[in-house]
């Protein structure tokens, strides 16, 4: 009897692991022979909508456009926004998303890849400002306005950086730096990436002189929590690409790095 026992509970186990298995997005995408990457279109340099043509480039575009190819599959990339991204992926709509911010509150939900690049916060404002703000402790005053886009890391972090200035929330397809732009907000945070592209974009922005930006944070990948198959999958591969060189050559290519 419990020598039945035994076999029996390993051939559940067996079994468990054989649907684990079939129900993984990375079966899904083999059998169909597309990979769905959920993707805003409204971070630059990582991914950005073309409005007129409606499609994509930038650094995220072209490291889900060379995992598609190692897969052998077809990539198709899913309008989403920062409010829903998780949400796409948790429901299914997405296999996976570009890259995204690590944070506690993304994890209780979605699971993550492992994190191929790191950036942290800075607060950009405009040229005329600057006599005005060139410390964080400038921007906390009850007479700042300081922008942020709803469901976005940088949404709760101006909460916490700036407790005593007015925090202007604002919902997608509308950003943050327009706000500061059109003069309805002092100011707006977002990634030193994103930040070094719009001041180069916008002759009238400047990134506020901080003396370091802050809140380090690692970015990768978001996934279905449970499906560790396609988890295991993706961080080998980034592992292989790291290796490789591949997402150095995309860092310079997109110039992640840049002052």
């Amino acid at each position: 009897m419990k020598l039945l026992k035994i076999v029996a509970a390993t051939v559940v186990l067996a079994v468990s692991g054989v649907q684990a298995t079939a129900q993984s997005a990375l079966n899904d995408i083999l059998s169909s022979g597309v990979l769905k990457v959920g993707t805003t279109g409204d971070w630059n340099p990582m991914s950005m909508r073309n409005i007129t043509t409606n499609d994509y480039e930038g650094y995220d575009i072209d490291v889900m456009t060379e995992l598609a190819t190692d897969l052998g599959v077809e990539v198709e990339f899913v309008p989403t926004d920062w409010k829903t991204l998780v949400a796409g992926v948790t429901s299914g709509q997405y296999h996976i998303t570009g890259s995204a911010s690590v944070s506690p509150a993304r994890a209780k939900a979605a699971g993550y890849s492992i994190s191929y690049f790191s950036l942290a916060t800075v607060p950009l404002t405009l040229k005329e400002n600057a006599d005005r703000f060139s410390t964080w402790e400038d921007l906390n005053n009850a007479d700042v306005s300081v922008a942020a886009t709803l469901g976005t890391t940088q949404e709760t972090q101006v909460k916490e950086y700036f407790p005593d200035a007015v925090h202007r929330i604002v919902e997608a397809p509308a950003r943050d730096f327009q706000e500061v732009l059109s003069g309805r907000a002092d100011a707006n945070i977002t990634s030193n990436v994103e930040a070094n592209k719009l001041v180069a974009q916008y002759d009238q922005l400047m990134i506020v002189p901080v003396s370091e930006g802050r809140s380090p944070t690692p970015i990768a990948m978001l996934m279905p929590q449970a499906d560790q198959v396609w988890i295991n999958y993706v961080n080998t591969w980034i592992t292989l690409k790291q290796e490789q060189g591949f997402f150095d050559e995309l860092g310079t290519k997109w110039q992640l790095l840049a002052e």
